[in-house]
């Protein structure tokens, strides 16, 4: 049976994007590759407004923040983490042998400028944090985060902006950071197996001191390529077809217009969990693209089934709150109406199970 995807990634697709999708096969090294990379990268800077160097690899978010480590890291970073994605950053840094100073936040709070407070000196080479935890549901103000960095050091800044971009406006020019990740299967709304990163001048001069980056993550690698319209290694072809699609209809929606309509839908479920069950982020600093939800003694298996008998299917909760809580996405091409069917459907099936 088919399933509407309220999840949080990956998430629904549309037929249409996928049809874009199935465009004959081409060489990755020929002209019109060339121009087919050219045309998506010049859409992504200009739906991002952001004048980074931007580099697409054929991997997941998870590959491109290993890369950050690998080329703007010789020894000292500090890993800041409210949840598991922030986590598995700081794992990220022990794993490629580098010492990680671990910032942790309790889990359904905002990270703020006062839990940086004498944390970071002048040998932090690098400093990285989530945007979006979608673990918990809380978005970080990493303006904030960041202002309070560079007021005081130098280091250079990383940002998970996986369920993040092209779901809130993450003003980019002035966030001045150094690396912001994401990939096609969140508010993109693509499936997954491409990896997007903005990087600064700043990160690529720092990576031509940093021995040992490997090849398939090596952001100098990878830049030379770009800058010739091509992928370092082969690319999902098919995938730059839908990513090329799907920013067209960015810009035809307009990019403010696509915020304002994951505001909406954010509101609409944080409404509806307040009022039914309770939301597991403080309020204030709560995500426009996923919903974490408090399930308060609810069956989670039981209303996944229900929902998937009515066509529909959400997230289970993760990490260390996976049998607390439960997880609705709303972003992408999801809508306010698709948002209030699949809650009117929960309603049903919540007084069913009573």
């Amino acid at each position: 049976m088919n399933r509407t995807l309220f999840t949080v990634g990956p998430v629904e697709v549309r037929k249409e994007v996928l049809e874009a999708m199935t465009k004959p096969m081409m060489t990755h090294r020929g002209k019109d590759y060339e121009q087919l990379q050219a045309g998506v990268v010049e859409k992504l800077h200009k739906t991002l407004d952001t004048d980074m160097n931007i580099m697409m690899s054929p991997s997941s978010a998870s590959g491109l923040l290993e890369a950050c480590v690998r080329c703007g890291v010789n020894s000292n970073m500090v890993g800041i983490s409210n949840g598991s994605f922030g986590n598995r950053w700081q794992s990220i840094g022990t794993e490629n042998g580098r010492n990680v100073k671990k910032i942790n936040v309790e889990w359904g709070k905002a990270v703020r400028a006062e839990h940086l407070a004498g944390q970071i000196d002048d040998s932090t080479e690098a400093v990285t944090m989530i945007a979006n935890e979608s673990s918990t549901g809380v978005l970080n103000p990493v303006q904030e985060l960041s202002d309070a960095i560079r007021s005081q050091h130098d280091p250079l800044i990383f940002i998970d902006a996986v369920t993040a971009a092209y779901g809130s406006d993450m003003h980019l020019k002035k966030l001045d950071a150094d690396a912001v990740v994401f990939g096609t299967q969140k508010a993109l709304a693509l499936p997954p197996g491409l990896a997007v990163i903005c990087c600064s001048d700043r990160l690529l001069k720092k990576a031509e001191t940093v021995p040992n980056r490997g090849y398939y993550f090596d952001l100098l690698q990878m830049k030379k390529m770009a800058d010739k319209h091509f992928s370092l290694t082969t690319p999902p072809v098919s995938l730059l077809y839908g990513l090329d699609y799907q920013l067209d209809r960015i810009l035809k929606e307009g990019v403010q217009n696509r915020y304002a309509r994951h505001q909406e839908m954010a509101d609409t479920v944080h409404a509806w969990a307040e009022k039914k069950l309770g939301l597991f982020a403080e309020e204030g600093f709560r995500s426009k693209t996923i919903s974490v939800i408090c399930k308060k003694g609810l069956d989670f298996g039981k209303l996944q089934s229900k929902l998937n008998e009515r066509g529909f299917e959400i997230s289970n909760g993760y990490g260390d709150v996976k049998d607390t809580t439960f997880r609705i996405g709303h972003m992408g091409d999801l809508t306010v109406p698709e948002i209030k069917g699949l809650l009117k459907n929960i309603d049903e099936i919540l007084e069913e199970l009573q």
